[in-house]
């Protein structure tokens, strides 16, 4: 049922690539989950917003937004702010949410605040959503929170700021260089300024061009990981009926008492599960369920139903079974199939997520190969696969060469420039060009921001979905049974979960 979905500013060409290996690696500067006195101090609640106790995702405290506005700013600084990440939880699907992301270099004043963001949405349960969003400062500032809520309350968990992220070191230059360059312009022409910050651009833009394959890589092997297909595949198998003893036991009962025109009825049916035999489990869907379940308690009716097991052929010991076991065993098979479809709503639900995140993800790379490919025509690449292959190239001698040749094209317009045969309006233009194509990369990150959140809350819904307390069967056999499944599938979602964290996050 599951589907496997799987930035740096440098200093020389050559120096890209160990730059930008670099560039992921994450630093927590800032971690709060509104428990203890501590966290609490490190908050300034202004309006609309106070500490509960109940409805944390973790620990024993969460910060509560009550239903209005509401603003909360840090008593510390913040430096380097790149990335906050923090959970929502509403109270009900129909609870809508805006979130302004905001800083200033005062905390006390009410000017200066700066916007740098916003999150705006609902969540479509009333569990924990994880969201991240890029705020991107290389000052020392504070932060803060202003929020709209409507229908309802919010509750703020597990809130984090990780440090800048290189990659954006190279959008803050890229902006500083272009304003330097367009102010010499304006005061003194003086060319040889003019054509070093363009030869700095063009080292930008090369890395900026790298920057764009690993979200692309990102992307292409999001769910590519072993574990991940083990999990969910472990999971799917835990609605499998087939799999229970209570199940094997009514399918044995129904064959003591059956004709044999119901026993190769009920054989058809379970044949799409799986093979009761070996216990081998297929995976399981609401479709192969739906065309099973009443059909097969029709069965089981009419198998214990005296005018059937008395004209079915079976001995005297069958008949009186039957006879004395005909509602306790239609009622087992109703009050087990309503577990097994419990379990199955589970697993539907996951599967929806993960195909909704599949889209996004599919959407996220047709777009991004697309302005790959026009960042690399607008210097010089022109328009043939072979370029985009070597910039995409696992081989890194092979991408680093590429990489120069775009290099190489910015330091011929800064020569053309410098020896006077470009004009004014033709750099200029040049400039825009180049940077408005850098600027439009940034979009891509804040994307992936949104796809990195839904699949980290993937994955604490997958999660709780196996924790002990979500057994839904009632008899211990069953219950043991969906326990072993469980323990096999908290490994690899662990494992999956640490590998997503370590090289996209």
């Amino acid at each position: 049922m599951f589907k496997t979905v799987a930035s740096v500013l440098v200093l020389s060409a050559a120096s890209l690539m160990p730059s930008l290996a670099f560039a992921q690696q994450k630093s927590v500067i800032f971690k709060n989950g509104f428990e203890s006195d501590a966290d609490h101090k490190k908050w300034a609640l202004m309006y609309g917003a106070k500490y509960a106790t109940e409805q944390a995702r973790t620990g024993a405290g969460a910060l509560q937004i009550e239903q209005g506005e509401a603003s909360v700013r840090s008593r510390v600084n913040l430096s380097e702010q790149g990335t906050l990440e923090f959970w929502i939880k509403t109270s009900s699907p129909a609870t809508q949410y805006k979130v302004n992301v905001l800083v200033a270099t005062n905390q006390n004043s009410d000017s200066g605040w700066v916007q740098v963001g916003q999150i705006v949405g609902n969540n479509d349960s009333v569990e924990y959503h994880a969201k991240r969003i890029s705020i991107d400062d290389p000052g020392k500032k504070f932060l803060r929170l202003d929020f709209e809520v409507t229908n309802g309350q919010v509750w703020i968990d597990d809130l984090s700021v990780e440090k800048i992220l290189l990659d954006t070191a190279l959008q803050k230059n890229q902006e500083k260089v272009i304003a330097e360059v367009l102010g010499k312009l304006r005061d003194d022409k003086n060319y040889q300024v003019q054509a070093d910050a363009l030869r700095t651009l063009g080292k930008n833009y090369a890395a900026q061009i790298d920057v764009q394959r690993q979200y692309l890589e990102y992307a292409n092997g999001i769910y590519s990981s072993v574990t991940l297909v083990l999990a969910t595949s472990e999971r799917g198998k835990m609605a499998n009926p087939l799999a229970y003893q209570t199940f094997k036991g009514v399918v044995n009962d129904v064959r003591l008492v059956a004709s044999p025109l119901q026993k190769a009825r009920m054989d058809s049916l379970l044949r799409p599960l799986g093979d009761i035999a070996t216990a081998t489990l297929n995976v399981m869907t609401q479709g192969a369920y739906a065309a099973f379940a009443e059909p097969f308690k029709t069965i089981v009716a009419t198998a214990f139903d005296k005018v059937a097991y008395e004209n079915a052929g079976i001995d005297r010991k069958a008949r009186k079974f039957a006879e004395e076991n005909g509602l306790k065993t239609f009622t087992k098979t109703e009050t087990f199939l309503t577990e097994v479809e419990k379990e199955l709503n589970t697993v539907t639900t996951l599967d929806k997520d993960l195909i909704d995140i599949q889209r996004e993800v599919d959407k996220f790379r047709k777009d991004l190969d697309k302005h790959l490919k026009e960042s690399l025509i607008a210097v010089g690449m022109g328009r043939g696969q072979e370029n985009y292959n070597r910039v995409l190239s696992k081989d890194e001698p092979t991408r680093t060469a590429a990489l120069q040749e775009i290099h190489n094209y910015f330091m011929v317009q800064a020569e053309s420039y410098q020896n006077h045969s470009s004009s004014n309006t033709e750099f200029v233009q040049f400039m825009m060009k180049a940077t408005g194509t850098m600027e439009e990369s940034q979009i891509f990150k804040e994307r992936f921001n949104q796809i990195a959140s839904s699949v980290i809350t993937f994955y604490d819904k997958f999660d709780r979905s196996v924790a002990k307390d979500q057994n839904p069967f009632t008899t211990d056999t069953d219950r043991a049974v969906w326990e072993s499944h469980a323990v096999k599938v908290r490994t690899y979602i662990q494992e999956s979960k640490a590998a997503f964290a370590k090289a996209y996050m």
